[in-house]
């Protein structure tokens, strides 16, 4: 099966009427729709928009409050269309942008934060590594320099920012332990870069998932909501975002933490629809750069999973074609905007 809402067209009026302009409402992050996204880049005849424009229009139709996305390498005019159309809908857009790596990709750095924030955005998501801490590094040697790299990265992309006075939050992508990442910010100390808060990341980290949201509400300029499930296997346990209210999250608490260190702060979902993410905590090449991570904090991970683990069976894309990835997809957005619609502060 894939959901209640599976059978439901890709494109149909707002959930919530045509002309609600509430921009506290939920938004949605280009990463709910990865897999139309690239449907849209093969030519897929049931993608539904291929560009940031169509994209933003597709989200109003839905009934959301804002996107968060990147415009690319668009010029002043494309960056004006998407303003105009997001104020004439009564939603907010927020940016997306890489960090530069060098002094050279400094100036296509600064590029990018002008044509978002022509296009109307007052944050700016980023992150510092594309993959999976546990994933992509083999030894500690490798992660510290990732962090020196990182940092390098960081004082180059901050002056430009604070030029613009536009904020630059970076996510928790599964890459910083909470006590990492904030040791990090503490040490800019730039009030024009904080955190894009992803409420169901660290978990990957054995991080409680509450706990890590009441450490990083603080520094918050803006959100990736999501709803996790979880199940044990050998190596570890399996983590999938499912949608909004179907699984283990407290978003009641994480909402109201949230609003509660930054008033101003949008809910961008993020529903990823893919295979479930194995997390090898049981095996060697896991901790090869979590060593100073006590036993305990294991053990706790694991008894989390435990309590949690999810009696249905978590999402699947594999063994699906594209015309039922596209419709499993839309139907897990749909079902976290009637999740929503129905909750203070976010419908």
């Amino acid at each position: 099966m894939l959901g209640a809402l599976a059978g439901a067209p890709l494109l149909a009026p707002s959930l919530f009427g045509a002309e609600i302009k509430d921009r506290n409402r939920l938004g949605v992050c280009t990463y709910s729709y990865s897999i139309h996204w690239k449907a849209g880049r093969d030519r897929h005849p049931k993608a539904r928009f291929k560009d940031p424009l169509e994209f933003l229009e597709y989200c109003h139709r839905l009934g959301a409050g804002g996107v968060q996305i990147g415009l690319g390498s668009r010029d002043a005019n494309y960056a004006a269309m998407v303003r105009a159309k997001a104020e004439a809908y009564g939603m907010y857009f927020e940016g997306q942008a890489s960090l530069p790596q060098n002094d050279s990709d400094a100036a296509l750095f600064d590029s990018d934060i002008r044509a978002a924030k022509e296009a109307g955005a007052e944050v700016i998501r980023t992150a510092l590594l594309s993959g999976r801490r546990y994933e992509t590094f083999d030894s500690a040697e490798a992660f510290r320099q990732f962090a020196e790299k990182s940092w390098q990265r960081l004082t180059l992309a901050e002056p430009i920012v604070r030029k613009h006075r536009v904020k630059l939050a970076i996510e928790n992508h599964k890459d910083w332990r909470v006590t990492e990442q904030l040791e990090m910010l503490k040490r800019l100390g730039s009030e024009y870069v904080g955190i894009n808060v992803d409420t169901g990341n660290n978990i990957a980290l054995l991080e409680d998932p509450m706990e890590t949201v009441d450490a990083l509400a603080p520094f918050a300029f803006t959100t990736h909501l999501k709803d996790m499930a979880v199940q044990p296997y050998q190596d570890g346990f399996l983590l999938s975002e499912v949608p909004l209210g179907e699984g283990f999250l407290d978003l009641t608490r994480i909402v109201e933490r949230l609003r509660k260190a930054n008033s101003k702060i949008q809910f961008n979902l993020e529903m990823i629809t893919r295979d479930p993410l194995r997390i090898p905590c049981l095996t060697e090449k896991y901790w090869a750069t979590l060593s100073g991570v006590p036993a305990s904090t294991l053990a706790a991970a694991l008894t989390m999973i435990r309590q949690h683990s999810s009696k249905t069976p978590l999402p699947q894309t594999s063994g699906l074609d594209t015309d039922q990835q596209l419709e499993l997809e839309d139907s897990h957005v749909r079902r976290s905007f009637v999740y929503a619609r129905e909750r203070p502060g976010l419908g």
